[in-house]
């Protein structure tokens, strides 16, 4: 009987956090600007990671950052990890920019670094940039042909 007790309280607590857990409101992060499913924020660093496109064996997880180094200089990159050694291991980096919450993404800059016979792929490079401007980062993960993509905020660089 007092096992059943312990039982049912301890059920009873479980299902009232689940409760208290999912009423908890995230308002605070919905007002952030936001230009095609990307946050618009002032943060000196964001790192985005990798979600499934396809399922597969192959692909591990991937990462994309983007990070304000100095005045007019981002440091952006990608990493693509594979579950095991595989034939090809790729990472292709997309960096756009845009001005406002009210813009469209433009074209910076876009390069790939490929392994073969390995289980990771890393690549990243600094770039002077405009002032003025928010900048993200778009990652595509691929590994013997397992894809996944990932991407950062947009991070706002100060006119200097």
């Amino acid at each position: 009987m007092r096992k059943r007790l312990v039982s049912g309280i301890c059920s009873l607590m479980m299902i009232l956090g689940l409760i208290f857990c999912a009423g908890v409101d995230a308002g605070a992060s919905d007002s952030r600007p936001m230009v095609d499913g990307t946050y618009l924020t002032q943060d000196m660093e964001s790192i985005g990671t990798a979600t499934p496109v396809t399922r597969g064996a192959n692909l591990e997880t991937g990462y994309s950052k983007l990070r304000r180094v100095a005045d007019g200089v981002i440091y952006a990159g990608g990493t693509t990890i594979a579950s095991h050694m595989c034939d090809s291991v790729k990472v292709g980096v997309l960096v756009e920019r845009v001005q406002s919450e009210d813009g469209e993404w433009e074209y910076v800059d876009y390069w790939m670094h490929e392994n073969n016979n390995a289980n990771v792929a890393s690549t990243s490079k600094r770039i002077e940039v405009e002032g003025g401007w928010y900048y993200r980062v778009s990652c595509l993960h691929s590994a013997d042909g397992d894809i996944m993509e990932s991407s950062t905020d947009g991070l706002y660089v100060p006119e200097y």
